[in-house]
């Protein structure tokens, strides 16, 4: 398929789009199950409360490593054996989740998030195998259309956390990872479907620019910065609000597993908008909006610690997330040349994912240590500078 070709009106394409988002949806349930409730059955067999998000971090560490790898791996198999090999893994991730679980071995069950970090960093590259395939116009409605998909895995990620957790007696929580390596075997049936455009040519691949060209372009490296910090404020807020509830604020699980549900869906529901967004007002100002709303989300925990502080906060995290990370990733997907899109979004996901996983880390530490409004407080001089560097950005296109 052209990158050139129409995009409502190619029904190939779209017929792709619609198996993605579907596979955004099953492989992001796995995400979403881990986000609700891995420092939680962290924090129940844990050697100490303070490595309670290790399980957490574990799939975010896994999925910075393979971050790079798995760009490299997309664009030498290509995309549809790279994301059946994806979903594989996080059927391997469910079945060793669940014998963690049953052993109340805190290692197994963290190295099994580890691969769920690894299979989730080849499912964000569905993303890019749609931003790709069409003109720089329609790049941010093909992105936000794909993720729409994790609508679905806002509300079966949390639901299988719900309903499975009891599933399986004395044995918290492996009902539900169990039960998503069946959902996930769904996805790898799902992702065979797809008849997707090559990558990149192997002339692409040898060409281009050195990585050190592209990471000192502006084009390049003002959307990647504008995307570390939309990820790495969602997931460092994200990983302590649910140990916040319940352990520092007296809140219980099923509320936090509340929360986090909304937040999720609040991550994906505006991607039926989000790209419309950026076709209308532009990706630059796409992003500074979801980094405002982040700025607003610190600004509600700042005032307060109910259930309703929590809900809200986490709420406008999760649009403030879609917004500045599509708004993100359509300003790179405009910014780089074809024949360095394998060097520019491997350094993307790279910097991106190696941001959230420190993000993730430094979370469950600092939280134990400082407290949940002190991490609010964090986050606001990092939303204000990259909020400047988009500016200075939009200044600079403006002045050229």
């Amino acid at each position: 398929m052209s990158e050139t070709s129409g995009f409502a009106g190619d029904r190939a394409f779209m017929r792709n789009v619609y198996l993605l988002s579907a596979a955004q949806a099953i492989i992001g349930s796995q995400q979403a199950l881990i986000m609700a409730a891995g420092a939680l059955i962290g924090a129940s067999f844990a050697p100490d409360p303070r490595l309670a998000t290790l399980p957490t971090t574990a799939a975010l560490v896994g999925l910075a490593l393979a971050a790079g790898p798995a760009v490299a791996l997309v664009h030498r198999l290509g995309r549809r054996p790279a994301f059946m090999i994806g979903a594989s893994v996080s059927v391997f991730t469910g079945l060793v989740a669940t014998l963690g679980i049953l052993l109340g071995n805190f290692l197994v069950f963290s190295l099994a998030l580890f691969f769920g970090g690894a299979a989730a960093a080849i499912g964000q590259q569905y993303r890019f195998a749609a931003a790709d395939a069409v003109p720089v116009e329609q790049k941010g409605r093909a992105i936000s259309y794909v993720l729409a998909g994790g609508v679905v895995a806002g509300f079966s990620g949390p639901a299988l956390s719900y309903f499975g957790r009891t599933a399986i007696p004395g044995a918290d929580y492996a009902g539900s990872f169990l039960a998503m390596s069946g959902v996930a075997l769904l996805g790898v049936f799902v992702l065979a479907q797809t008849r997707l455009p090559g990558a990149t040519s192997r002339a692409h691949r040898k060409g281009g620019r050195s990585l050190v060209a592209i990471a000192r372009a502006p084009d390049v490296f003002v959307p990647i910065v504008a995307g570390m910090a939309s990820y790495g404020l969602m997931t460092f807020l994200m990983v302590a609000a649910p140990l916040a509830m319940v352990l520092l604020c007296g809140h219980t699980n099923d509320d936090a597993t509340f929360a986090i549900q909304w937040h999720i869906v609040a991550m994906f529901a505006p991607s039926f908008v989000t790209g419309t967004i950026i076709a209308r007002i532009g990706a630059r100002m796409t992003t500074g909006i979801g980094l405002t709303l982040t700025l607003g989300c610190a600004l509600v925990a700042l005032n307060g610690v109910s259930t309703w502080h929590f809900d809200l906060a986490l709420i406008l995290l999760g649009v403030g997330w879609n917004f500045g990370f599509i708004g993100a990733t359509a300003l790179l997907a405009q910014g780089y040349r074809p024949e360095d899109a394998a060097k520019a979004q491997a350094l993307n996901e790279q910097l991106v994912f190696g941001v959230m996983a420190l993000a993730s880390i430094g979370s469950g530490i600092m939280l134990q240590t400082i407290g949940w409004q002190a991490l609010n407080v964090l986050a606001i001089p990092v939303a204000t500078g990259a909020l400047a560097l988009l500016a200075w950005g939009d200044w600079r296109d403006r002045d050229a």
